[in-house]
Formats: structure tokens, sequence, C-alpha cells
């Protein structure tokens, strides 16, 4: 009778044991979640789009974390900055993702921002997000700061002699973050800043804003918006005859743009990651090899080369979260995985991406250094290393 109590004693055991091998192996297997919320219509889909199709190649180029496949959920916000913070929120609460990523504008950057701190989930920017990380411990952005790439902007305007500079930008809080950094640049640059023209994402025209510009006669005109619409102002200070330097930011780096400025941006100077000249750089720049790996991982994947700089920032968001994941501690899908990540992504050190080489810290939004930044011309539609 006790050799067959031992015998059950021990086949309890056996399939106890067995239970604990499948369930810790199933949870090896578990999913990892990203999801991603960008504009894939509306105003800023010539940014939304390359984020997703640089998000596919990402996953393509690096599915596997630990044994641990990725699932991506995408959602479309429409431009839409509401739409931006509800899609954030099903993403969290019906889709159980364990990382956020998005958008395509400073203004549902920060909608997403709000949930992702409300439901203490990472969140990877790849716009620059206009808040204070002191109120957000969950947020981190792969984008370049504003200040960085507008500081190399007024570098070269002193450079080239630039004493007066008209401003035309969006009226929301991109148009706001490159006009606070113009401003403080310009100052030490002793470079005089002579207006503040603006306008919506939406409009049609800018011949009001342009025409007070050129009346005031500035050496150069400086223009803050991005994506399609952020070619309007090229377009219609063409039209007025405006012979000076324009110059641009990294919002305006994409084909669209090239596309609907055509001629009126011809010579216009720009920050970017250097990623969009990944070929033009030196053989030793740091970015250079992913940056090319990321181009074949892009055409592979969408069958066509990428000529943007927004695909990139997905991928690089992609490339911090894999780093950060495969670090994290807990089960994905649960709130203690998320603080994991959260911490795992704080902890960041030297990931070289294609747009820089990425460090976060607690309580510093940002993570990259001038790594991330060089000055290009479009010259013929097409973007110049301009060293």
């Amino acid at each position: 009778m006790k050799k067959s109590f031992v015998r059950k004693s021990l086949t309890r055991c056996a399939v106890a044991l067995a239970v604990v091998a499948a369930t810790a192996s199933a949870a090896l297997a578990a999913d990892l979640k990203v999801g991603l919320s960008v504009s894939l219509s509306g105003p800023n889909s010539s940014l939304g789009v390359p984020y997703s199709k640089g998000m596919a190649a990402a996953q393509s180029y690096k599915g596997e974390i630990n044994g641990r496949k990725v699932q991506l959920i995408v959602l479309d916000d429409g431009s839409d900055p509401t739409t931006a913070g509800r899609n954030a929120r099903k993403l969290v609460e019906e889709d159980k993702v364990d990382v956020l990523m998005g958008t395509s504008g400073v203004p549902a950057a920060i909608a997403m921002a709000q949930v992702a701190k409300e439901s203490k989930t990472p969140l990877i920017g790849l716009t620059p997000i206009a808040l204070n990380p002191a109120d957000n411990a969950w947020v981190v952005t792969v984008a370049q700061p504003t200040q960085l790439m507008v500081d190399a902007v007024v570098e070269r305007m002193k450079r080239n002699n630039v004493k007066t500079v008209g401003y035309i930008g969006f009226s929301d809080a991109w148009g706001d973050l490159v006009w606070d950094a113009l401003n403080k640049a310009a100052a030490k640059a002793d470079i005089k800043v002579v207006s503040n023209e603006r306008y919506a994402r939406a409009d049609a025209s800018v011949t009001g804003q342009v025409l007070k510009i050129v009346a005031l006669k500035p050496d150069a005109v400086m223009t803050g918006g991005a994506g399609t619409p952020g070619a309007l102002p090229f377009l219609a200070l063409q039209e007025r005859g405006y012979k000076g330097q324009i110059y641009g930011q990294h919002g305006l780096i994409n084909p669209d743009f090239v596309r609907v400025a055509g001629a009126s941006g011809q010579g216009a100077l720009m920050p970017t990651g250097p990623i969009i000249v990944a070929e033009q750089l030196p053989a030793d720049y740091p970015t250079k090899k992913i940056g090319l790996d990321f181009r074949a991982a892009f055409q592979k994947v969408n069958n066509a080369p990428t000529s943007d700089a927004f695909s990139a920032y997905s991928f690089d968001g992609w490339m911090v979260f894999a780093d950060a994941a495969a670090r994290a501690k807990g089960e994905p899908g649960t709130a203690d995985f998320r603080a994991s990540l959260r911490d795992a992504i704080f902890s960041t050190k030297e990931v070289v991406g294609t747009h820089g080489v990425y460090s976060f810290k607690p309580g510093d939004l940002y993570g990259v250094d001038e790594r991330a930044r060089v000055i290009v011309k479009l010259d013929n539609g097409q973007w110049k290393l301009a060293p």
C-alpha cells in the first residue's frame, strides 16, 4: 500500500512538473506587443505613412527578442490629436501592448504621452514632444531635440553672414518649438528675428504672411512647418520673388515636401539625422553601417527605397525598445513588465541607430547628441551633405 501511495505521489509530482514546465515554456514564448498610432490619413499622412513603413522594416529586421516574437499593432489617428489619445488608450486597455510608439505630430504625441502616464505604459515618441520630463516619467523620444537641430541651422546662418531672419511656421506646438529654439539660438549668434508669422496645417495659402515677411527684407527666412504643408512658405516666397536664403528643419525631410515644393525648394538648407545621406557619410561615421542595414531592410519589406527621415525614426524606436526589452524582467502584458521595460529604456547606453547613438536617463526626454545631426542642401530634388 505504501508503494502504491509512493507511485501515485510520484505520478502527481511528474504531472505537476510537466504543467510547470509547459507554463514556463509558454511564458517564454509569450508575444511582446508594440502599439503604433500614426497618421495614415489627413494632413500628416506624409509623415505617418513613412513611420508605418519604417516600423514594418524594423519588425522584419528584428522580430524576436529573447525567444519572444514581437507583435506590431498599427492604428490610424487621421491626423487628429484626440483620435491619437483614443488610439493609445485602446492599445493599452484592449490590446494590452507593452509599449506605445507614435505619432506624426507634436500635438498628437502630447495626447499619447498623457495616456502613457495615466496607464503606466512606456511611450517611445517618434517626434519631438513638448512636455516636461519631470511631469511624465514614462516617455522618451528618438527624435532629435528641436534646439539641437535649430542650433545647427543658426550656426550655418552665422557662417553665411545672416544678420536678420524672418520666421513662418505652424500655428501649433511644432511651430512653437521651432520658434522658441530659433529665438534662443539667434540671440546667442547676434542675429535678429524680425517676424513671427503662423499658419494652420490645413491652410491652402500663406500669401498674406509671406507678403509681410518680404516687406521686412530679411537676409534669410526660417520655416517651422513639416511634411507636405511645410512647402507652402517656399512656394509663396518664390512667387513673391524672394532672393534670400531659406532654411528649414528636420520636419521637412520627406519626398512629399520635395515633390510639392519643387523648384522653390532648390538650395534650401536644413538639419537632419545622418540617415538621409547615409551613403555620403565618412566610412567611420558611427551610424553609417546601421543606416545602410536599415535601407536594405526597408527595400526588402516595402519593395521600394526609403528617401525620407521619418521611416528611420520608427526603426530607431524599435531598436531602443528591442535593447530594453531584452533586459526587462517579468511577463509581457503585465504591469510589472511595463515598469521594468520603462526602467530599462531609461538605462539605455550607446544604442546605435540610424539617426544617432542613443543613451537615456531618468528626467531626460531625449537621448542623442551632435552625432545625430548633419546639414543638407536640396539640390535638384536630392538631399546633398553640406559639411
